[in-house]
């Protein structure tokens, strides 16, 4: 069982699933503000998967407030695929679970492998891996790092993608990459992983919160900033303007239009953006829009920008074209837009491959302390380099769990819990549900948000 397993237990069947809503009020201080999203409320599809023993797991997707409830509502349509199934039978077929799960005949018409059901898919994986790397007592980095190639491909559905990657490939990947392992594994636990912050880049940050976070970031030894851009050209300008003269020429400056520009829009943007040499525009357009992507990035090119891209990316179908036509300079995996760990396993494959670095998307509830165990794996087992990489990092909601990130002058540590750190407070869980929490509860009082229980809604009378 497991591969490396030292243990059976007879208590892995899975007994129930329970998702809840939870929701934070970022809105009020413009945190997570850019072009396109101007009022986010950081909110997540949480779910717990008991089993029969006592032993849980705990998983995860991001969204940013309404719209929150649909994602929780295919969560509850999907359970019954998951209640009842053995957890053992689960990981030793793990990459034939995933597909019954994203080919459930009927709820894939309403996907297939994309949108409200994906997200679903995802936060109900992503409890499976928790509750794996539980049951192995080990932190989900640790977990993957210590698996025998074969078994770690194994969990992947190479279906789709096998035209770029292979089973076979990808084993050799990982067993060309054993020596300095070790060493790779103390590095990740003494140094960390690098990573850029985007904290002090947010659209309705005033000018002087900018200024005092970026002197903030810089003083805890960060040396690559995100700023957002896209709503007004002479703005940008001055924001930038007004980074670089704090950050300096030296530090990394990268800039995120999050989705809003037409094409030749983002070729032209950027052009007189380019005197601030930041080392990339991240998604310049319609995230769906890979030949758009591979034309911006083929004009930016000779101005040194690159194109980052994949927060909103679909599927391993959509990254393999992406990196098929070299329309991303960066490779942004999120680890719940797509279907969860196995998912995101297959992008790292297919960007190995294809050399293109990965810099995962994160910030939000819970994306920081998820993608850290996948990009430390990286480093360990695929890449042994940090090279024109970098973790996103914002400061948000991070006290809300039980074990959150640690990040010391601007690195990743390696988590040391066992997980997949996705475990919340209870006490955040209770006063963060949406809408009867407790704080959720006093805001609607105040009158800070409506209470939707409380809306009236028209239904046209029939005639």
């Amino acid at each position: 069982m497991f591969g490396n397993t030292m243990y059976r237990d007879t208590g892995l069947k899975i007994r129930t699933l329970h998702v809840r809503d939870i929701r934070f009020p970022t809105s009020l201080g413009s945190h997570g503000s850019d072009a396109m999203h101007v009022d986010c409320n950081y909110s997540c599809t949480y779910v717990i998967i008991y089993t029969e023993g006592d032993v849980e797991g705990h998983g995860l997707t991001f969204t940013i407030g309404h719209g929150n409830e649909i994602v929780v509502a295919a969560v509850k349509s999907l359970s019954p695929l998951v209640v009842g199934q053995d957890a053992d039978q689960i990981f030793n077929d793990f990459a034939c679970f995933w597909r019954k799960l994203t080919s459930d005949s009927q709820l894939r018409w309403i996907g297939p492998e994309k949108g409200v059901i994906h997200l679903a898919t995802a936060a109900i994986i992503n409890a499976l891996w928790d509750l794996w790397a539980n049951l192995q007592q080990k932190p989900l980095w640790k977990l993957l790092v210590d698996m025998e190639p074969e078994k770690l491909v194994s969990t992947i559905d190479f279906r789709y993608i096998s035209d770029v990657v292979t089973k076979e490939e990808a084993v050799a990947m990982l067993k060309a990459m054993e020596t300095g392992k070790e060493e790779r594994e103390e590095q990740m636990k003494r140094v960390g992983y690098p990573a850029y912050t985007t904290q002090a880049g947010w659209l309705g940050y005033s000018n002087e919160h900018v200024k005092t976070l970026c002197s903030q970031y810089l003083a805890n030894g960060f040396t690559a900033f995100k700023v957002k851009v896209g709503q007004n050209l002479e703005d940008d300008r001055r924001r930038c303007t007004m980074v670089r003269k704090i950050i300096g020429w030296d530090n990394k400056l990268m800039v995120d239009a999050n989705q809003v520009w037409d094409i030749e829009q983002a070729i032209e943007w950027m052009k007189q953006l380019a005197e601030f040499k930041p080392l990339w525009i991240e998604e310049p357009t319609s995230p769906d829009d890979i030949l758009g992507h591979a034309t911006i990035s083929k004009a930016l090119k000779p101005l040194g920008i690159g194109v980052a891209t994949g927060e909103m990316c679909c599927n391993r179908v959509m990254f393999k074209q992406f990196l098929q036509a070299r329309a991303m300079q960066y490779c942004q995996i999120d680890s719940c837009r797509i279907g969860g760990v196995n998912e995101v396993l297959s992008v790292y494959f297919m960007a190995k491959k294809l050399g293109v670095p990965v810099c995962p998307h994160a910030g939000g509830v819970g994306l920081c302390e998820m993608v850290q165990h996948l990009q430390i794996f990286d480093y360990i087992c695929l890449t042994g380099t940090t090279e024109g990489r970098m973790i996103e990092y914002t400061n948000q909601q991070h006290e809300h769990f039980e074990n959150p990130i640690k990040v010391i002058h601007a690195h990743y540590i390696a988590p040391k819990m066992p997980g997949y750190s996705t475990v919340m407070k209870p006490d955040s869980v209770e006063a963060y549900e949406y809408p009867h929490g407790s704080k959720w509860q006093e805001m609607f009082a105040k009158g800070l948000f409506p209470d939707p229980t409380k809306q009236n809604v028209f239904v046209c009378p029939a005639k």
